[in-house]
């Protein structure tokens, strides 16, 4: 039967009229009309409790989504940055009436998704289990037992992203951006630290829970195969005698942008790229007049693949892979901002030319090709993002919470495709600033910063946590490999530390390390070896049980890298990169030889421990910062780079917890962070100039 159909079909389809039907290829197809997108009005309920309950109705499947919004507003944390979004995470870690466990089970028992947050949260179950799954939902909102044992565990996850993002160029980069803009201390610019989340209690927790999960202001949103009837019926059974403290949207005085375009730059001397992000603070409400006309200026300045800005800085200049840009809205301020992750010898390039679309933009030098795309860009979005029960839910609290006209949604597309060119140019010039713009750049500054100078901005420099800071004054006569302030030398912050492990003769007479070292990673243990030979020869093995996992090797010249059955040889740059240490204890070469250069950079502090910080390049060129206690001299941090076959990604290597190991002391504790993923290296026993011998490098 089958091959009879593919007959037929192949007869008809060369019968001569099909034949004779030609498509040109080389012009691309005429878009489509506009979806025509019919959304029903929500029934509205509205609870003693101050709960609004709204319902659309549809019976095309047997499924029902519920939704429930606390609408709170921005919540500044202060000293407590941080606490509202652990609050939401402990939402999830079991009920007075239900472990976690038995919680998740009942969850995956009617194959249901239930999940909760500081804002409220969401189920969706098929029709049948949906009062089971809906009950769930509102058990872990009302009904959360705030374990203690979870309250650990997820701060301690907490710290731990944190520390794994501190080194990152791009979490450092958004940090500093959204601080600059709206001010640190503010709730639009505040940001989570490690020593906020250090600070946080238990207590903590459950006071943030009483001030902000409540009936108050919230928006519990039914969308799908259930009644009004019936809908508000389940609404009360299970959140009707809820009650809580009453919720006051908070209001904020409006920030101004620079009096004139600035450079905010930050120094990364690790970084492999340079951060660039490019904007300023815009008012747009979602009843905005001009709402959507910027949402069709963005869709074309950075919206997407086809955009000014990736065709510019990527196709067109090779700097790099992908450049965007975002308009905010919302009932408060929000951002304009154009970024891309740019070769650092292109940051100012880029910035220029980021520069050249916006004007472009003003300028009105838009094509009709270029709007037509993003008009069907939103219409085919738009299209899709309605088959999601979410995003419809979304929707209809939306228009209640932002003010908007009913049929905000039903007429969304017609003012999408009704913005015409002078449009775009009209809401360019009004919101997207060229003049009084800041400029943030996260980078290296030793090969970003003479380059700025060409754009002529003002350039001001902070720290990763967004605080100003001034160049530090440098004596004249300084070496140029030992650099010095009024307070301290690179070689003295190096002969401090040699001294604190055991002195400089100790030191010279190590030849050869041996150490045991272990690894608990992913819920699994590794076991192995490190060994280490003067000048650079070096071999870490770790195995599991009798089984190789990992193998590094390197004989001085060459090696290679082994990971189970699998090995390849170390390329160009790892060898280069292997050879950076001229002995198994480097810091005896920094300031004898002429191979490293060294630069004392001030002060700075870990874990309320005062430091020194030391900038080393390497034979290889590559920058090490580190990180010296200044009570102890001891070494607490390193933020370099690792090279990875040509690719060079940022590693932060934290040392702790030094032992003596005959006379020298050495960290036991080696955690390296990665790419978002600690490696924490645990060295069990150290054998100084025993255990290794030529044939371990082989």
């Amino acid at each position: 039967m089958k091959k009879i159909l593919i007959v037929a079909l192949s007869v008809v389809l060369l019968q001569p009229g099909f034949a004779q039907i030609k498509v040109d290829r080389s012009k691309k197809p005429a878009a489509g009309p506009a979806p025509v997108i019919a959304i029903k009005d929500p029934v509205i309920y509205t609870l003693p409790n101050g709960m609004t309950i709204l319902v659309v109705e549809n019976h095309k499947l047997p499924k029902v989504t519920a939704s429930l919004n606390i609408d709170a507003g921005p919540i500044y944390e202060g000293k407590k940055a941080g606490l509202v979004g652990l609050m939401g995470q402990m939402l999830g870690e079991g009920t007075t009436t239900m472990s976690k466990d038995k919680f998740d089970e009942a969850v995956d028992l009617i194959g249901a998704e239930v999940n909760l947050y500081a804002s409220g949260g969401t189920a969706s179950a098929l029709t049948r289990y949906f009062d089971r799954a809906f009950n769930l939902m509102a058990d872990g909102i009302k009904n959360p037992s705030f374990p203690a044992a979870s309250f650990d565990k997820l701060k301690s996850i907490t710290i731990t992203g944190l520390k794994s993002n501190e080194k990152s160029a791009t979490a450092i980069a958004a940090r500093v951006n959204q601080a600059l803009n709206f001010g640190k201390n503010t709730a639009l610019g505040e940001f989570t630290t490690e020593e906020s989340v250090k600070g946080l209690t238990l207590d903590d927790v459950k006071e943030a829970y009483k001030n902000y999960i409540t009936p108050s202001r919230s928006y519990l949103t039914f969308v799908g195969d259930i009644t009004p009837a019936q809908a508000k019926a389940l609404a009360i059974k299970a959140f009707g005698s809820w009650t809580g403290k009453k919720l006051t949207l908070p209001a904020f005085p409006l920030v101004q942008n620079p009096a004139k375009t600035e450079i905010d730059f930050v120094d990364v001397p690790t970084a492999v790229q340079g951060e660039l992000n490019i904007g300023n603070v815009i008012n747009n409400p979602m009843n905005n007049k001009d709402y959507h006309a910027l949402l069709v200026a963005n869709q074309i300045l950075g919206g997407g693949a086809e955009s000014k800005l990736f065709t510019n800085l990527r196709e067109k200049h090779g700097f790099t892979y992908g450049s965007y840009s975002r308009i905010g809205s919302g009932r408060f301020q929000s951002l304009f901002n154009a970024n891309a992750a740019v070769r650092t010898d292109k940051v100012d390039s880029a910035a220029a030319e980021i520069f050249r679309e916006i004007l472009n933009m003003r300028d009105g030098k838009i094509t009709k090709e270029e709007l037509e795309n993003a008009k069907a860009k939103y219409n085919g979005n738009f299209a899709l993002g309605m088959e999601d029960p979410a995003r419809t839910a979304t929707y209809a609290s939306n228009i209640l919470i932002n003010n908007l006209p009913k049929d905000f949604y039903r007429t969304y597309l017609q003012k999408i495709n009704a913005v015409t060119v002078a449009d775009i140019q009209r809401v360019a010039n009004q919101y997207l600033n060229e003049t009084n713009a800041r400029i943030v750049i996260v980078g290296n500054g030793e090969k970003i910063l003479p380059k700025l100078m060409r754009l002529g901005y003002p350039v001001k420099k902070f720290d990763r946590y967004a605080n100003p800071i001034a160049d530090e004054p440098v004596d004249k006569k300084v070496s140029e490999t030992a650099k010095t302030t009024d307070k301290i030398s690179a070689a003295e912050i190096v002969n401090s530390y040699l001294a604190a492990i055991g002195g400089r003769e100790e030191v010279a007479k190590i030849n050869t390390i041996s150490s045991v070292i272990g690894l608990d990673m992913m819920g699994r243990s590794f076991e192995g070896t490190e060994k280490k030979m003067n000048p650079n020869k070096q071999i870490t093995e770790l195995k599991m049980g009798a089984m190789t996992v990992m193998k590094a090797v390197f004989d001085g010249k060459s090696g290679y890298q082994q990971q189970g059955p699998q090995k390849k040889d170390l390329s160009e740059k790892e060898v280069k990169d292997a050879m950076d240490d001229r002995g198994v204890i480097p810091q005896l070469f920094y300031i004898t030889s002429t191979d490293y250069k060294t630069d004392y950079l001030g002060t700075g502090k870990i874990d309320n421990e005062d430091t020194y910080r030391l900038k080393v390049v390497m034979p290889s060129g590559k920058t090490s910062i580190q990180e010296y206690a200044a009570k102890t001299g001891l070494l607490l941090k390193e933020e370099t780079t690792s090279v990875q076959g040509d690719a060079e990604v940022p590693v932060t290597i934290e040392y702790k917890n030094y032992k003596k190991f005959g006379a020298v002391l050495f960290p036991t504790e080696v955690t390296r962070s990665m790419g978002g993923q600690e490696i924490p290296f645990k060295y069990k026993d150290i054998k100084l100039n025993e255990g290794v011998s030529e044939a371990d490098f082989k």
